[in-house]
């Protein structure tokens, strides 16, 4: 894994909110849940609805299409175990953050 620029800590969604950002052509969706910034793949697997469209709710994100639930520490959807998107861990280095791509 490597680390790229994701954003300036400025840049970042405030407690509570989500925002995306597209990184080497991968759209992500980086949720502040009180105060942790967390960065899940965009892409909801049930519709591929935008993610960063919807809520954070309980250190989930929620889709804003259909409500799919996904936790922000490990991706797996809170009703259909099957279910999951990427985590991508995130790395803060003075003002910028930064995320772990394959």
């Amino acid at each position: 894994m490597r680390l790229v620029h994701l954003c300036r800590l400025d840049e970042a969604p405030a407690p509570g909110e989500l925002r995306e950002f597209t990184v080497e052509g991968r759209q992500l969706c980086v949720a502040n849940d009180g105060g942790r910034l967390a960065a899940v793949d965009n892409i909801c697997p049930h519709r591929q609805g935008p993610l960063a469209e919807g809520q954070l709710e309980a250190g989930r994100v929620l889709c804003p299409w259909h409500a799919w639930a996904f936790d922000l520490v490990d991706g797996v959807a809170e009703h259909n175990s099957a279910a999951s998107v990427e985590v991508f861990p995130l790395e803060i280095e003075d003002t910028d953050v930064l995320v772990k791509l394959a």
